[in-house]
């Protein structure tokens, strides 16, 4: 069996690398600066997200990943976006502007190439003949705790 190593990061950046305000357009502006909250979303979206994510591996027939510290850090990120950004946008993607992806929806989960052909990036919802997927459709909010403790 191949091993896996989960991690998150929430981290604070407010990034005013720019040199010269004058150079820059307001538009271009806009787009330099990076805000991100610091700190774990809400027990509240980390309950929503695993209930979410529960029901969905149920109706889907897909299972979580055999490593649960996996399955707990994908749903606290989808927890930090539902906080953040209103959406449970996929956090295993990189995004040019986090916000404008939740409106579109496309990347929100259950995303579309999920919906679509059962393709979770994140190994959030694996099918059997995936080699990381486990037995579990279900990990409690002790679970999630416990696995991510000290990331």
């Amino acid at each position: 069996m191949r091993s896996l190593q989960a991690s998150t990061s929430y981290t604070t950046s407010l990034s005013s690398a720019v040199p010269s305000v004058a150079n820059y357009s307001p538009r271009t502006l806009h787009h330099r600066h990076v805000i991100s909250a610091k700190g774990e979303p809400t027990e509240k979206s980390v309950e929503i997200m695993r209930k979410f994510s529960e029901q969905y591996a149920r109706r889907s027939g897909t299972y979580f990943c055999v490593d649960k510290s996996v399955t707990s850090v994908v749903i606290k990120g989808l927890a930090d976006h539902k906080d953040t950004l209103g959406a449970p946008l996929c956090p295993c993607r990189h995004y040019d502007d986090k916000a404008a992806e939740a409106v579109q929806g496309f990347w929100n989960c259950p995303c579309v190439p999920m919906r679509e052909r059962k393709e979770c990036h994140c190994m959030l919802f694996l099918t059997t003949d995936n080699d990381f997927a486990g037995q579990d459709q279900a990990i409690s909010l002790e679970e999630i705790k416990e696995t991510t403790a000290g990331m």
